[in-house]
């Protein structure tokens, strides 16, 4: 493959999902009805804790990777509509678990299923979408396939675990947290957009081609992710705003803010970190400071490298509509707000 310069959206205009959006409408239509008829279960509670999650909203970025990577292959078969369901099932389940983890009451503007059933339930339902995505992959039939979602699942499980190690550390590196959030984000991304040039039987150069601008892409968007935490209202991310800094998570702003702290200013790091200073008026002083030191910025700054990576990876397929959407859908991760 010869790689090509992706020209650039016109100058002036934002970023959007809206080609992203358009390029997998209807593909994400029948992953919709995957997902609808597989969470069913003659247990009430399980669809009824299910669809509170996934009727919630959210950006269904990881399926729609499949589709696009699908598009972009040139794919005309229906296996990765439920390849797609499965990615997001996976990625469900470890935001069920996730918010019994971290005590979360709010997830997409909407209270938690924790908090509205309970963490046992809310586990067990995680469990179960986790084993209606391992069907899914066992009815595709590929062994490939097979081997790249369950390889990505056992390395989310070591990036959450790994997270809960480093939380409360505020020694924590910046190369740790890039190698958590490679971990816990990523590697479904990656999954995701790679399983496309599997099931189009496309050469293992795109393969890896597409697997590295889902990696890069999954980068950049938890990056953006923490930093919204320090940059945006809860009415704009739908969640708790400072919900990592009172979790006392290492993640970027923190840590840039801290290496570029005063001695005094450390200090409060180190406290709040610990877990002695979780009040409105600290968050208050910890976005102050991370305002200070620019650090929403500079973690920003970072997405975009990784952002461009993503773009760089799928410059040599051809020019299509669905290369344009992937490359604006890797700006927008940067640039937006929620």
């Amino acid at each position: 493959m010869s790689a090509d310069v992706i020209p650039l959206r016109p100058a002036g205009r934002e970023p959007t999902l809206t080609p992203m959006l358009g390029l997998t409408a209807a593909g994400m239509n029948s992953v919709n009805s995957v997902i609808l008829e597989r969470m069913q279960s003659e247990i009430p509670l399980i669809p009824a804790l299910a669809g509170h999650l996934i009727s919630g909203g959210g950006k269904r970025m990881r399926p729609m990777l499949t589709i696009a990577g699908a598009e972009l292959c040139g794919y005309n078969g229906e296996r990765h509509h439920k390849l797609a369901a499965a990615v997001e099932f996976i990625h469900t389940a470890t935001l069920l678990h996730d918010d019994v983890v971290d005590g979360s009451d709010l997830r997409r503007g909407k209270t938690t299923a924790n908090i509205v059933f309970g963490n046992p339930a809310t586990v067990l339902v995680g469990d179960f979408l986790f084993t209606r995505a391992f069907e899914l992959m066992v009815e595709d039939g590929s062994l490939k396939v097979l081997k790249i979602l369950s390889k990505a699942s056992s390395v989310i499980a070591e990036g959450e675990v790994d997270q809960l190690s480093a939380q409360r550390h505020i020694e924590t590196s910046e190369e740790r947290y890039l190698a958590i959030i490679g971990a816990k984000t990523a590697a479904l991304f990656a999954a995701a957009t790679r399983v496309a040039a599997v099931v189009a039987e496309r050469s293992d150069a795109e393969e890896q081609a597409l697997d590295t601008f889902g990696r890069n892409l999954g980068i950049a968007f938890q990056l953006v992710d923490d930093a919204i935490d320090y940059d945006s209202e809860a009415s704009e991310s739908g969640k708790d705003r400072g919900d990592d800094f009172r979790e006392g998570k290492m993640t970027l702003p923190v840590i840039l803010a801290y290496a570029r702290g005063s001695e005094d200013e450390r200090r409060f790091w180190q406290d709040a970190i610990a877990g002695f200073r979780n009040e409105d008026e600290d968050l208050a002083h910890a976005v102050e400071l991370i305002a200070r030191h620019d650090a929403v910025n500079a973690t920003r700054e970072r997405a975009r490298h990784f952002a461009e990576r993503a773009i760089d990876a799928i410059a040599a397929f051809p020019a299509s509509e669905a290369r344009s959407a992937m490359a604006e859908a890797a700006e927008f991760a940067v640039y937006r707000r929620y």
